[in-house]
């Protein structure tokens, strides 16, 4: 073999070697980004869902991906899950600090669903139950700091309900009065306003999954 031949060989090795170590870079580099912009719904391991969705797994089950519930939301707050949902790829949520649900009276999303994925039975919005509101940074939470805040009971569509505002001493000033919000968890529907209107860069009051009453015995 003369020298523009080894030459050339060597060329389209590297070549090859070049392309396969710059496929991985984008592999990895792609699911690092992806990974930094994992939505905040997603970091918590909780998609909210739109109103009447059934138990995950049967939503999942029955959910056809047809998108008709986020063209009937006017709000637009019902998004499309992407690819880091898995096998829930392309079903719908609902991102609450960015467009919560803002509980139509008359549940266009659940109307528009083919499937039956959202209960049709579901006819008032205090009946839906999406998710609960919870405070998950106290110290955070400027009402509860003696501070006077409650932009997330003031916005509550079922304010004095699902949150109401309770007063207590406060402690550390020995003077002022505690203007505290609490959620009542058998009341709230998991909308997400409250972690909209969050005043704070992080929200302290967050919606998760909302945790069915578990009894205590069996019945045989």
């Amino acid at each position: 073999m003369d020298d523009s031949s080894a030459d050339s060989a060597i060329s389209r090795r590297l070549f090859l070697k070049g392309s396969a170590l710059s496929a991985l870079v984008l592999a990895l580099g792609g699911a690092a980004v992806s990974a930094v912009y994992l939505r905040s719904a997603q970091a918590r391991d909780f998609y909210l869902r739109p109103p009447g969705a059934l138990e995950e797994k049967r939503f999942l089950a029955a959910c056809v991906k047809c998108g008709k519930c986020a063209q009937a939301c006017p709000y637009r707050s019902i998004v499309m899950a992407g690819g880091e949902a898995g096998v829930g790829i392309g079903t719908p949520h609902i991102i609450a600090r960015e467009t919560p649900c803002y509980l139509c009276s008359d549940l266009p999303c659940v109307k528009a669903c083919p499937s039956g994925a959202l209960d049709k039975g579901l006819q008032e919005i205090e009946k839906i139950t999406m998710g609960t509101a919870v405070i998950v940074d106290r110290e955070g939470c400027l009402s509860i700091r003696g501070l006077r805040c409650e932009v997330c009971y003031r916005q509550c569509p079922l304010i004095d309900k699902a949150i109401t505002i309770e007063p207590r001493h406060n402690v550390r000033t020995g003077e002022h009065t505690i203007m505290e919000p609490v959620i009542h968890k058998d009341k709230c529907v998991g909308c997400g306003i409250c972690e909209k209107v969050c005043v704070r860069e992080k929200p302290v009051i967050v919606v998760q999954k909302r945790v069915e009453k578990q009894e205590d015995f069996y019945e045989f």
